[in-house]
C-alpha cells in the first residue's frame, strides 16, 4: 500500500504536491513493519507447515546483521522523509527499505525455533496489526488506524500471556534458538519399553474410569477429531464420568488453536481448564488421553536441565493414573527432542490418526 500511495501520488504525477516530513515517514514506516511482516509470516508459515525446518538456523553475526539492517531501515526512512519530493531519489530509497525489510523479516524468525512459534505467530500478529493502522495513516482512513491499533494492542498482550504461560521472556524468543541447544536430548533417540495399547483395550479401561482428563494437541486438529473427541466425552458422561479438557496456552499451532477448535464441537466452555488449574487435579485423575500433543506433555521440561524445552510448564498427566497417547508414531514435537512420557511405566501409545481412534474408541463404548 505505501508504495502504491507513492508512486500513484509523486512517481506517476510528477505536478502533484510532495508530501510533508510526517507524510513520507508514515509511508516508510508503513513499508517498513508491512515488508518485515509479510516475509517473517512466510517463514513461519513454512516452519509451521513442514516445508521447513522447525529446527532454529543461525549464523554467526546474525542478530548483528538484523540490527544493522534495522538502523538502516529507519535511516532510510528518515532519509526518504525528506527527499520524497525527488521522484526517481524517493522510489529508489523506497524500494531499497522495502527490500531490507523483507530479508529483516527473515533474520528475525529464522532463528526461532519450531517449539516458539505460537508465540511467534501472535507477535507477527500483533506486526499485522501496527503494519495496518501505519496503511491507514498513509491513505488516511481513520477505521483502518482504529482496527490496527486494536489488533497490535491485542498482539502484544496475547504475546505477554504465551510468554508468560511458557517461562520465557520475550527477548529469549525473538533472540531464538529455542529448540536446538547442543547437547539437547533429541527426538532421534531410540525408545525403550514404549508400550502400545489397542483402541479395544483402551476402551476397557475407559469404561472403568471415573475421571477422564483429556489433552488436545495438534494431532486432533491435523484429523480434525474435535467433534470426535465431543462424542467420546459425552459417551463417557452418560457411564457417570468426571471429563475435563486440559489446555496448554502452546497447544496447536497457534494461539488459542485448542479453544477454538472444541468450541466447534460445542465442547462446554466450563470442561475447557487451563494447565495451573487441571495440574493439581492430576493426581486423582483415572485416565489422562492425550490427543496428538507432545511437547506440552513432555517431562523433560521439568526434569531434564539440559533439554531445550527445560523450564516450560507442561500439563502433568504423567500424575495420572494411566496415561493414553495418540499418536501417529513416535516422531519429535517441533522443539525436536525426545518425549520421556512416551517411556513412562504408565503411559501407553495407541499409534493410529486420531479421529479414527476416537472413533474406533466410541465404537468399543457403545458395544460394552
Amino acid at each position: 500500500v505505501a508504495l502504491s500511495v507513492y508512486w500513484s501520488d509523486i512517481v506517476e504525477p510528477p505536478a502533484v504536491a510532495a508530501p510533508d516530513a510526517a507524510g513520507a515517514a508514515t509511508i516508510g514506516l508503513s513499508a517498513l513493519i508491512g515488508a518485515l511482516t509479510f516475509s517473517g509470516s512466510l517463514v513461519a508459515f513454512g516452519k509451521l507447515s513442514g516445508a521447513l525446518s522447525g529446527k532454529p538456523r543461525s549464523f554467526p553475526g546474525l542478530h548483528l546483521l538484523a540490527l544493522a539492517l534495522l538502523l538502516a531501515s529507519l535511516g532510510a526512512i528518515g532519509f526518504f522523509a525528506f527527499s520524497a519530493g525527488q521522484a526517481t531519489l524517493g522510489a529508489k530509497v523506497l524500494i531499497g527499505l522495502v527490500c531490507a525489510s523483507l530479508v529483516l523479516g527473515v533474520l528475525l524468525v529464522v532463528p526461532i525455533g519450531g517449539a516458539d512459534m505460537p508465540v511467534v505467530v501472535s507477535l507477527l500478529n500483533s506486526y499485522s496489526g501496527l503494519a495496518a493502522a501505519a496503511t491507514g495513516f498513509v491513505v488516511g482512513n481513520l477505521l483502518l488506524i482504529i482496527a490496527g491499533a486494536l489488533v497490535g494492542a491485542a498482539g502484544l498482550i496475547l504475546t505477554r500471556i504465551m510468554c508468560k504461560a511458557m517461562n520465557r521472556s520475550l527477548p529469549s524468543v525473538v533472540l531464538g534458538g529455542f529448540g536446538g541447544e547442543v547437547g539437547a536430548p533429541t527426538g532421534t533417540e531410540e525408545y525403550q519399553n514404549v508400550r502400545a495399547a489397542t483402541p479395544e483395550e483402551a476402551a476397557m479401561v475407559l469404561e472403568a474410569a471415573g475421571s477422564v482428563v483429556i489433552v488436545p494437541g495438534y494431532g486432533l486438529a491435523v484429523s480434525q477429531a474435535q467433534h470426535a473427541t465431543r462424542e467420546l466425552a459425552d459417551l463417557l458422561e452418560q457411564r457417570g464420568a468426571r471429563v475435563s479438557f486440559a489446555i496448554h496456552p502452546v497447544a496447536g499451532r497457534m494461539p488459542g488453536h485448542m479453544n477454538v477448535l472444541l468450541a466447534e464441537a460445542e465442547v462446554p466452555y466450563e470442561k475447557l481448564v487451563e494447565m495451573e488449574q487441571i495440574n493439581p487435579d492430576l493426581k486423582d485423575t483415572d485416565v489422562a488421553l492425550v490427543l496428538g500433543a507432545n511437547d506440552v506433555v513432555n517431562p523433560a521440561a521439568e526434569t531434564r536441565k539440559d533439554s531445550p524445552i527445560y523450564g516450560m510448564p507442561i500439563v502433568q498427566v504423567y500424575n495420572a493414573k494411566t496415561v493414553f497417547i495418540v499418536k501417529r508414531s513416535l516422531g519429535s514435537g517441533y522443539a525436536g527432542v525426545k518425549n520421556e512420557l512416551f517411556e513412562a511405566p504408565n503411559a501407553s501409545m495407541i499409534f493410529g490418526d486420531a479421529k479414527k481412534v476416537l472413533q474406533a474408541l466410541v465404537a468399543e463404548l457403545k458395544l460394552e
